[in-house]
């Protein structure tokens, strides 16, 4: 047994755990993380116990029915004149009861064992699941820390690109500033001036210009 798996049963003793099979969370939680082969054979056996307890107490209800309806049979034969059929049925009935009574004890006595085996198979499969989502969040702290670096990053790499764009645009727009002053508006058109903002400006507005219908 490892220090993890006895820290997590130091924190199970006294808890109420539900039946994780039955637990629409559980299955809700285990959707999302994905397959697991431990998970997965936990989960087979706790189910495998869920199902003959059922199975167990649907037998008891379906033997005491037929054992209900033997015993009419043996009230109802013994009004009958005495006979050779009549004592080969009471016989029959009675050594159907017997083995009716028989299994009946069995499965009481199985059904008795079943609660405990099932809480147990349900402690291991909580344990099996506290290790896979004890896994499953120190990865996704892992991956977290991984992005939020990722994203520190590229805020710093951001910050100096959008500085360098300024600084190149604030450049742009004195160098045209001080061209057109020297060389005045039309010496200065033989030049690509598409980085001035001003000009960028002018030239979206007439082309919105030239693209609104005319007023008649």
């Amino acid at each position: 047994m490892t220090q993890e798996d006895e820290v997590f049963r130091e924190a199970l003793v006294g808890k109420k755990i539900p039946i994780l099979t039955l637990d629409n969370q559980w299955h809700k939680l285990f959707t999302q993380t994905g397959g697991n082969d431990e998970i997965h054979n936990f989960e087979e056996n706790l189910n495998e116990l869920l199902r003959r307890q059922g199975k167990l107490t649907t037998e008891l209800k379906s033997l005491a029915v037929f054992k209900k309806k033997l015993m009419q049979e043996i009230v109802s034969i013994m009004e009958l004149p005495d006979s050779p059929a009549k004592e080969k049925k009471m016989s029959e009935n009675k050594l159907k009861i017997e083995e009716s009574n028989q299994k009946m004890d069995a499965y009481n006595d199985e059904l008795m064992e079943l609660p405990k085996q099932i809480d147990e198979a349900n402690f291991e499969l909580m344990i099996a699941t506290m290790h896979v989502c004890y896994g499953k969040i120190k990865q996704n702290i892992e991956d977290i820390n991984e992005i939020n670096q990722w994203v520190s990053d590229f805020k710093q790499k951001l910050k100096r690109k959008i500085i360098m764009k300024q600084k190149k645009e604030i450049w742009n727009d004195e160098m045209y500033s001080y061209m057109h002053d020297i060389f005045g508006p039309d010496v200065i058109e033989m030049f690509d001036m598409k980085y001035n903002p001003h000009n960028v400006l002018n030239k979206e507005k007439d082309l919105i210009d030239n693209k609104a219908p005319k007023q008649e």
